[in-house]
């Protein structure tokens, strides 16, 4: 990671770790850069969240795009997956998605996409982090040079084609709710299970710009169990601010998570033959309860690191077809190559009408392990994670548990703190071994 440019672009607070000269910038670099590189007129597209500042970076990133002589693609309220589809499929030199995802509404954040519809490599990244920091000068277009705006809306318009023809069922009597966040899935998702025949309940889609993901979308599953169950629906659908995770909720009211739907879609791709290599991609967060799962249907799985940017890595670098997190970050590499909510939730739609079962009956062998994850906060990270007898300890309790759960202990990525987690048979174990390990960690003299 960067210094202003994390696993999932740049974020901050409005105006205050993010700021409007930084995306004037940010455009200024990428118009520059493409143009220069290809020596052509730089074509980029862009697309933003529901949240009020996003219109501000939006002009923001146009006026340095066209002071370095790019033409600006504007699809307006869009999600982030839609943006990567149309960098790829429309021949933009690169994408950017205005949002914080799951952020408040004060936060807000600079995605870039690549013309391969994936996250920006690294060695770009830190060439705008250097102009950044005012370390290079470039030039400003001039006369002729100068470029524009384009209204890009036939962009978005087309991803919600692309999301329409995935589907190899129709939707006919099926009573799907959707929980739209306030934020960019509610220009698009209710319209796409409409034109598969769903009867289609949606409940946060009034954005006002203050509202994203207050108390809604897949951060607040809690709103969309009971608005299932008081609509008595087959079937319901959360999003994030920018639509690139779904969370699910069950004809009964139970939480679907990231885990449950790499099981489910998985399962269902190995038995058409279609899971390639039988593996599914997880991160280190993943519940000892899936792999449980996967391993009673012989599926293999790789784990990575937490973060949709490492199972994506893991899945090109080794050939997988479906990988995600907990959190609903689901990726299907032969139609995306970003998490995007809206076609998990069509894939979940796939294997319920196929196998015509319910969900809680499909998401029914996945049994979570009671987990307990505790943040230490230390002087230093390295030192308490390495140190011998805190590694004796974690040790100690591996071999404790053996099959029957798991302890994870690492460092976090933004702050002083190492997290201790736990899962096991019961609360009570949980809460016994990560005590047991932060008790070391104490006793080490490495606690703030």
């Amino acid at each position: 990671m960067g210094k202003y440019f994390g696993t999932d672009g740049f974020r901050g607070e409005a105006n205050k770790g993010l700021t409007y000269e930084h995306a004037i910038k940010i455009g200024r670099y990428l118009g520059w850069y493409y143009g220069a590189r290809l020596d052509k007129k730089a074509k980029v597209v862009i697309g933003k969240d529901t949240r009020r500042s996003s219109y501000m970076f939006e002009y923001a990133l146009c006026t340095g795009l066209m002071a370095s002589g790019a033409d600006a693609y504007i699809m307006h309220v869009t999600t982030t997956p839609s943006v990567s589809y149309i960098s790829r499929v429309d021949d933009f030199d690169c994408g950017i998605m205005i949002s914080a995802s799951h952020n408040p509404y004060y936060d807000n954040g600079i995605k870039l996409i690549n013309s391969n519809g994936e996250k920006m490599d690294e060695e770009t990244i830190l060439l705008i982090e250097d102009y950044l920091d005012g370390n290079l000068e470039i030039p400003v277009a001039e006369g002729q040079e100068i470029g524009r705006t384009v209204d890009y809306v036939a962009g978005r318009n087309r991803y919600i084609g692309y999301l329409i023809s995935m589907s190899k069922f129709s939707f006919k009597n099926m009573r799907v709710g959707l929980d739209t966040a306030n934020g960019a899935a509610w220009s698009i998702a209710k319209g796409v299970f409409d034109a598969l025949g769903a009867k289609t309940y949606v409940i946060n889609d009034e954005p006002d710009g203050f509202n994203i993901n207050l108390n809604c979308g897949s951060t607040h599953i809690e709103r969309l169990q009971k608005f299932v169950l008081e609509n008595h629906l087959d079937i319901g659908f959360a999003y994030d601010g920018d639509a690139d995770r779904c969370l699910c909720v069950d004809e009964k009211g139970n939480v679907i998570t990231g885990d449950h739907i790499l099981y489910i879609y998985g399962l269902y791709m190995k038995e058409r033959g279609k899971l390639l290599n039988n593996t599914v991609v997880t991160t280190v967060m993943s519940n000892f309860g899936l792999y449980k799962a996967l391993d009673a249907v012989g599926i293999d799985y790789d784990k990575t690191k937490v973060g949709d940017k490492y199972v994506y890595e893991s899945m090109v670098k080794h050939g997988h077809r479906i990988g995600g997190e907990q959190s609903g970050h689901i990726i299907f590499t032969k139609y995306a190559t970003t998490g995007d909510g809206i076609l998990t939730s069509l894939k979940l739609m796939e294997v319920m009408l196929a196998k015509r079962k319910p969900m809680s009956e499909l998401a029914a062998p996945v049994t979570f392990y009671p987990q307990v994850l505790k943040n230490v906060r230390v002087k230093s990270k390295p030192e308490a994670q390495n140190d011998p007898d805190v590694q004796a300890a974690v040790k100690k309790v591996e071999e404790a548990l053996g099959d029957n759960g798991r302890i994870l202990v690492r460092e976090s990525g933004t702050e002083p703190v190492i997290r201790v987690m736990v899962e096991a048979d019961s609360d009570e174990i949980c809460e016994k071994y990560v005590d047991s390990v932060i008790k070391v960690i104490g006793q080490k003299g490495h606690l703030v």
